[in-house]
């Protein structure tokens, strides 16, 4: 098949025809969906709660883990997913993040055959919303000095303490993932959110992933049963394994956020006249739109060789530091570029580049920051490390 115009590489020859059947999928329900109305639930900082079972049944809640009603897709598949949903927009991706990749991923991974049983059918349906509680106000990159905690009560259960901070969809969810300093060290816990001394506020005034969810919670001496207890995870690994799966959903959605930029900065600049020719006739801008361009494409090879390569179980966590720090670091300089294509007019709603823009300063800073992702790369390649 011919490359396309804006796919020089041909990259869509990579893929299978059940992937791009996949991929148009979503990227219908998307069109159909999300961009009819996202710039409404941006201005309104509103997350539109009627889509989560939508996504259920499209099948994009955990949507790479098997068994327990999850769907079983591939890892390339999830990421084309991502793509596509961070088309729309960052923050409906995320959404499909924090519930596949990391609340029902630590349950997947580390959790009992009973609480496996009980809540994976359910969240992968989207009648159970589950969020992700590791962050707290003065540990985001330092996880091992966080300061909940987790004590043994007389009857044999838990008592929770401590704080949480920026927590996806904790004030909707039904049910949190706690993770907590014990006399053990880390250990995860499922928390139902209405258990006395629960409480998740959300965190408004935001200028960025607007059409999403981030809360305070306070653990106000929670008391759990045993059950309650993730038995597999010990110690920081485990919420580190659910990370990483968030981290590599993000290589390919900051793709997604980055292809629609450039669309719309194409599609405008051969629609707007200056000085009675289009945009797109001056060599400035062609510039730009190359430049977008390159990245856009070295960024999807990059994200499709990563997917392989998880599929294949080869994948390490140094790779997907690599793919996370360059393809959003590429997608936002792409996002501000687009913008600029828009001169005036793209500070407004009405486009979506400096809206994307916007959301990649959050996921620029969040599943690892850029600093921290350059570390992890640097103490690989020089055998040094720097954290301290």
């Amino acid at each position: 098949m011919p490359a396309t115009t804006s796919d020089v590489l041909n990259l869509d020859g990579l893929l299978s025809a059940a992937e791009l059947e996949l991929r148009d999928t979503v990227r219908r329900f998307v069109q159909d969906s999300i961009k009819p109305h996202i710039s409404d639930w941006y201005e309104s900082a509103h997350f539109p709660l009627d889509i989560v079972q939508q996504m259920g049944a499209l099948g994009l809640l955990g949507m790479h883990l098997t068994g327990y009603g999850c769907p079983g897709r591939s890892s390339v598949e999830y990421g084309l997913a991502a793509m596509e949903l961070e088309a729309g927009d960052s923050g409906l991706r995320t959404f499909v993040s924090v519930q596949g990749s990391l609340a029902m991923s630590s349950i997947h991974k580390w959790g009992s055959e009973e609480q496996k049983t009980r809540f994976l059918p359910e969240m992968a349906a989207g009648r159970l919303i589950g969020c992700f509680g590791l962050t707290e106000p003065t540990a985001g990159s330092d996880p091992s000095s966080m300061a909940t905690t987790a004590r043994r009560d007389g009857d044999g259960g838990w008592i929770l303490a401590g704080s949480k901070r920026w927590i996806g969809l904790a004030s909707v969810a039904d049910i949190a993932i706690i993770w907590a300093m014990t006399e053990d060290g880390v250990r995860g816990f499922i928390v139902p959110t209405d258990a006395p001394g629960f409480t998740a506020t959300p965190i408004e005034s935001k200028l960025s992933m607007r059409a999403s969810i981030q809360c305070d919670i306070l653990l106000e001496d929670v008391r759990l049963p045993d059950a309650a207890l993730l038995p597999g995870a010990r110690g920081l690994r485990g919420p580190f394994a659910c990370l990483n799966e968030a981290r590599y959903g993000i290589i390919w959605g900051a793709m997604g956020a980055a292809r629609d930029s450039y669309e719309v900065a194409l599609a405008y600049s051969l629609d707007r006249l200056q000085f009675d020719k289009p945009l797109a006739a001056y060599q400035i801008t062609q510039l730009k739109l190359v430049n977008m361009l390159l990245e856009i494409q070295k960024g999807t090879l990059l994200a499709i060789h990563t997917g392989r390569m998880k599929d294949a179980g080869v994948l390490e966590p140094v790779q997907i530091s690599l793919g996370k720090l360059n393809n959003v670091r590429e997608a936002l300089d792409v996002c501000r570029e687009a913008r600029s294509i828009l001169g005036g007019n793209g500070i407004t709603l009405d486009y979506s580049p400096l809206r994307h823009a916007n959301n990649l300063e959050s996921v620029r800073t969040y599943e690892g920051t850029d600093e921290v992702h350059t570390l992890i790369l640097g103490s690989h390649i020089t055998g040094i490390p720097a954290f301290r």
